[in-house]
């Protein structure tokens, strides 16, 4: 079943945030080494109280005024899954999108205007 596997934080001062969440939660952040379609990039590792990694997550410079925190849910195919979002009355507002060596993601909205992500893990994504 499709879950919640990774969510992003934009933020208009990175390193106001980092320091906001890591004081705030202890969650890890590192920078991302790579390239993304959001720019520079930092990781966010989060885990339980015994030290076991939960979920994990980014952070990246907010790209436009009302963009919110966005939660990424794992999917077999972006492609059949963008198709349902449409079908089922939603929009898909960035279609499929290669994070180089990693997987696929498209951006949707919902019928009530929430933002979400659909991300398919693919280590030959180019």
């Amino acid at each position: 079943m499709p879950t919640i596997v990774h969510f992003e934080i934009p933020a208009d001062d990175i390193e106001r945030s980092k320091k906001f969440y890591s004081e705030l939660f202890g969650w890890k952040i590192e920078k991302f080494p790579g390239e993304t379609p959001a720019g520079e990039y930092w990781m966010l590792t989060i885990t339980d109280d015994k030290g076991n990694r939960i979920l994990g997550g980014g952070m990246h410079k907010r790209m436009h005024p009302e963009q919110q925190i966005i939660n990424y849910i794992d999917v077999k195919s972006v492609d059949e899954y963008s198709s349902k979002v449409e079908n089922l009355g939603g929009k898909v507002v960035m279609p499929k999108t290669a994070v180089v060596g990693m997987g696929y993601f498209a951006l949707c909205v919902d019928t009530e205007n929430n933002n979400f992500a659909i991300w398919e893990t693919s280590e030959i994504a180019k």
